[in-house]
């Protein structure tokens, strides 16, 4: 059985290597495949905080678009972290996911997804905001988290579901999941108008 009845005609394949995005869109109860959307993520400079993400969500859609089938349905996302006017990514090594970690710690910042739904014939593409805030994070608590969770693959170079999470974040404005990667109730209101 599924919810959404309108979306029983189309193959739902998710563009995304990511365990967290699979993750939470299996916890809507929808059968889909996954399909790698291989990109370099680089976007114009000229583009503002909710536009990168876009882009780079409609970008990873485009890499896949020709393979597509008449009654596929294509989810992509992609996340960023923005602070003082700027993108935190992921980190390049260890090194960088210490300084991004105490570049975020005491202080506020947003987490945006970009996301598409698309099919061969229409594509919507919205995106969601969540503001985070950090407590201040000592050495030991960022060297603890680095070491033990390894949270190279994580733009802003951590999980708010891990243990960083746990301790770290003082409080969020916004959705939870869309902090993991997918902004589960968002993307549910879009599916169901499909």
């Amino acid at each position: 059985m599924m919810v959404l009845d309108n979306l029983r005609k189309y193959n739902i394949v998710l563009a995304s290597q990511s365990p967290r995005r699979q993750r939470l869109l299996k916890e809507l109860e929808l059968d889909f495949s996954i399909v790698v959307a291989d990109v370099e993520e680089s976007y114009p400079e000229e583009l503002g905080m909710t536009a990168i993400p876009e882009y780079l969500a409609e970008l990873k859609a485009n890499a896949v678009l020709e393979n597509m089938q008449e009654n596929d349905l294509l989810i992509t996302a992609d996340t960023i972290v923005w602070k003082d006017d700027k993108v935190i990514g992921k980190p390049k090594d260890r090194n960088d996911a210490v300084r991004i970690l105490h570049e975020l710690s005491g202080s506020q910042h947003q987490v945006i997804t970009g996301m598409c739904i698309q099919t061969l014939e229409k594509k919507y593409c919205f995106h969601a905001v969540t503001e985070v805030w950090f407590d201040k994070l000592t050495e030991e608590e960022v060297n603890f988290y680095i070491d033990k969770h390894k949270p190279f693959d994580k733009a802003g170079a951590y999980g708010i579901q891990e243990w960083i999470g746990y301790i770290g974040i003082r409080k969020i404005e916004g959705s939870f999941y869309n902090v993991m990667g997918l902004p589960v109730h968002k993307l549910y209101r879009f599916l169901k108008q499909f």
